[in-house]
């Protein structure tokens, strides 16, 4: 059994055609019946077809999505409904795909679905879940953290059980005081070792901006600390070791960083983590800046599916088929990148012997450090369409494609574009109702006349703009004042969070406030 998230478009257009009808509804209307498309190339030519202007990094990524809900998704699996109301819905699939004619703009390509539970609150489903349920794809597969036998677990009405490898000690961890008594009680060959995720947690943190980050080294440093790595680096779920960094030297004259790198009895995440010892800085260098690394991007962390050297050309022409991969890495025994085959380059090489084996069809791959600065490889990633990557023993450890930089930025994009019609709803309402001389008076006197329209203001004076019975009776509308003055404040203070600079992505759950704002402005006034 697997689970699936089917979004129901963009803004939840579908939602209750989809609740009301027990439907998985796909958009792309401008297909028509997908039920004779039995391969990916099928589909990608349908899809190229129907939307000639697109590049073929979105066909790509649409083939996938539409691969995925015909052929993937199986009856009998779990789905989840991410519903406008914040709350989820999870059903089970009881068809295979059907395609309906003269159904509405949008709804035409469908499976059956029973829906088992409809009113799931989010503040029941632990923060991993949600983060895996806040892609951008229309179609898509929880597959990380046990997420399968969770979702089965909601739908029976209970609690989400958590991840099955959860660290059910870093929980324990409530105050920086406790983690460093938790480390000096422990011995250099059994460091405390957790998730950058729970290390933050430790200081009530849920992301990495740049004041809480210089917080966190300065208390280690205050306390003979290191991170290895540092938990700048990787995402939120790479795995630390904690270590007493400023200890003496043992009896043999070793750190206990050089004790960890030498270790050869410890967990495999230790090891990694002893592996990365180098990137640790001098004491008196200058503090490492926060900044989108490689691994900053989940795919950069995950072991691609590979041949190695001496496979056959039959091998990976199967898996690249079966898989819907455009090429393959081809490693050594030892793990290291000895070159990519790709269609490309299998048909160079069959067109000059059309018996060419693996060897002659591997050419040389992109190959990316997982420090690197991930923006100095987007031109080559858009270009080549991926790039290999490897960890500081040069072994290969992720791949990172056109595709996955497409999500990532779209998240990122997402919380701004948000913010930004928030502001530009609440300057045309505060223009049209309320006249300039009571706008005014809201910013210093020594301001004012510099003032000519509410897009002068700062978004917190909205708020003591908005809390004057005379300017809130101007706009007319029939909601909770202290309400929305509370939701427009918690919005404020997402909006200057945002503006700090953050490697780890904002999650869905972290963007409730400010699209359940958005959600009041355009129903209390549409015209904006």
């Amino acid at each position: 059994m697997r689970a699936w998230v089917v979004r129901a478009g963009e803004n939840g257009q579908r939602e209750r055609t989809a609740l009301d009808d027990g439907l998985l509804v796909a958009g792309w209307h401008e297909m028509g019946d997908l039920a004779g498309l039995a391969t990916r190339d099928d589909i990608r030519n349908a899809v190229a077809a129907a939307y000639p202007d697109e590049g073929p990094y979105t066909v790509g990524n649409w083939t996938g999505q539409l691969y995925r809900f015909l052929h993937e998704i199986r009856p009998g699996d779990l789905v989840v409904l991410p519903l406008k109301s914040w709350l989820v819905a999870v059903g089970r699939v009881t068809s295979g795909y059907e395609y309906r004619p003269t159904a509405a703009e949008g709804t035409c390509h469908v499976r059956r679905v029973e829906w088992i539970v409809t009113d799931i609150d989010r503040q029941n489903i632990q923060s991993d879940l949600l983060d895996s349920m806040g892609s951008l794809l229309t179609v898509f597969e929880l597959s990380r953290f046990g997420a399968a036998e969770r979702v089965a677990a909601l739908a029976e009405g209970k609690p989400d059980p958590g991840r099955p490898d959860a660290d059910e000690f870093a929980a324990t961890l409530t105050e920086p005081a406790k983690l460093y008594e938790e480390v000096r009680g422990r011995s250099a060959d059994q460091p405390l070792t957790l998730s950058i995720r729970d290390f933050l947690a430790v200081w009530g943190a849920q992301r990495r901006y740049p004041a809480t980050t210089e917080q966190i080294k300065n208390d280690l440093a205050a306390r003979g600390l290191v991170t290895v790595p540092p938990f700048t680096e990787g995402t939120l779920d790479s795995q630390i070791a904690v270590l007493a960094g400023g200890a003496e030297p043992d009896e043999s004259g070793a750190s206990t960083v050089t004790r960890l790198s030498g270790s050869t009895t410890l967990s495999a995440a230790v090891q990694n983590a002893a592996h990365a010892a180098g990137l640790l800085p001098d004491e008196d260098a200058e503090p490492d800046t926060i900044a989108y690394r490689v691994n900053n991007l989940d795919s950069a962390n995950r072991m691609p599916e590979a041949v190695r050297v001496g496979d056959s050309l039959g091998t990976a022409m199967t898996i690249m088929v079966l898989r819907g991969y455009s090429q393959l890495p081809v490693l050594d025994a030892d793990g290291r990148l000895r070159g990519v085959v790709s269609w490309e380059s299998i048909g160079r090489a069959r067109m000059a012997d059309p018996a060419a084996d693996l060897q002659a069809a591997t050419v040389r791959g992109q190959e990316a450090d997982r420090s690197d600065d991930l923006l100095a490889w987007i031109g080559t990633i858009q270009q080549s369409g991926y790039v290999i990557v490897r960890d500081h023993d040069h072994k290969v450890c992720g791949l990172i494609t056109a595709s996955d930089l497409t999500v990532q930025f779209a998240t990122r994009v997402r919380p701004f574009v948000l913010v930004e019609e928030i502001e530009q709803r609440m300057r045309r309402v505060v223009d049209r109702c309320i006249p300039l001389d009571r706008i005014r008076t809201v910013v210093p006197r020594g301001r004012a006349s510099r003032v000519n329209s509410a897009a002068n203001l700062t978004f917190g004076a909205y708020g003591h703009l908005l809390r004057v019975p005379e300017n809130w009776a101007a706009l007319g509308w029939a909601i909770d004042q202290e309400y929305f003055l509370r939701a427009l404040e918690e919005c404020r203070n997402f909006r200057n969070s945002l503006m700090h600079f953050s490697p780890d992505p904002i999650t869905d759950e972290q963007l409730h406030p400010a699209q359940g704002l958005l959600e009041l402005l355009r129903s209390v006034d549409p015209q904006t």
